[in-house]
């Protein structure tokens, strides 16, 4: 069984025992992937749109495509995402911009309410798994 792993950088401000994503090779033309829950960061660390549910949620989405490319997948790839809210009442907004990422069909889906998250400006953070043909 083939794995790789993509490290998570220093957005926490600090070394992390855990991968941004990780693909295993299933079988000889196909791998599974996992992208770790993904908050609203920028390239430099920060958090985007602050307050805007929007904003962080497509910039968390933007983050996992980035990852899903790093292993050789993209966002029609996914086949199931969790999404960890601080509040129920962005329900709509949440699902607006995802409606503009993801295409039918659309991956299975949970949502959760949480206190809060490692970064408290973040609103919300989206995990993903996708599975994929090994581009030769």
């Amino acid at each position: 069984m083939r794995k790789k792993a993509v490290p998570f950088g220093d957005a926490m401000g600090m070394e992390v025992a855990f991968s941004n994503i990780m693909s295993v090779d299933i079988t000889d033309d196909t791998r599974y992937a996992w992208v770790s829950g993904q908050l609203a960061f920028d390239e430099n660390g920060e958090i985007v749109g602050k307050g805007n549910m929007g904003l962080q949620v497509e910039q968390c989405i933007k983050n996992i495509e980035k990852a899903l490319k790093e292993v050789g997948a993209c966002l029609d790839d996914i086949v199931k995402v969790i999404v960890f809210v601080k509040d129920m009442k962005d329900l709509h907004e949440i699902h607006k911009v995802r409606l503009k990422y993801f295409n039918k069909p659309y991956p299975t889906s949970t949502l959760v309410q949480v206190t809060d998250f490692v970064n408290p400006d973040g609103l919300i953070e989206i995990q993903a798994e996708a599975v994929y043909r090994i581009k030769k």
